[in-house]
């Protein structure tokens, strides 16, 4: 009996997963240092500055829509894109392995360069509000 309410617990409780994205925004914010708190506005304009590094794919939102909610389309493949953001897409931001694979190639596409920590915590949190 205890086994299956474990299952069962397991099976229904959401949050382990609801926390991953802000865990993982946290610990980039604490990586960034100097008591850094991420920041929504600034995530949203990170997510729409054009860099100039590519012409085709000058802003994340290029390729994911000004809504992360939304589903994106790559502008080179035309490959479709799963929504970024955790209320569209709760396991998107579930691994921080995975987070840190997607944010090294495609800071490096849209910046031209690595992404900060705070750039980051940031985005991530800016997704955590995006619906």
């Amino acid at each position: 009996m205890h086994r299956f309410l474990l299952i069962l617990l397991l099976a229904t409780c959401g949050l382990a997963q609801a926390e991953a994205p802000r865990q993982i925004a946290d610990t980039y914010a604490v990586a960034q240092g100097d008591g850094f708190k991420a920041s929504t506005t600034r995530g949203s304009e990170f997510f729409v500055r054009k860099f100039g590094v590519s012409d085709k794919m000058p802003s994340c939102s290029t390729c994911h829509t000004t809504n992360p909610a939304n589903t994106g389309q790559h502008v080179i493949t035309g490959k479709s894109i799963k929504p970024l953001a955790p209320a569209a897409n709760p396991n998107g931001l579930s691994d921080s392995a995975k987070v840190e694979k997607w944010f090294t190639r495609n800071c490096k596409e849209v910046t031209g360069r690595a992404c900060t920590p705070g750039e980051k915590a940031d985005f991530i949190a800016y997704l955590m509000e995006a619906h």
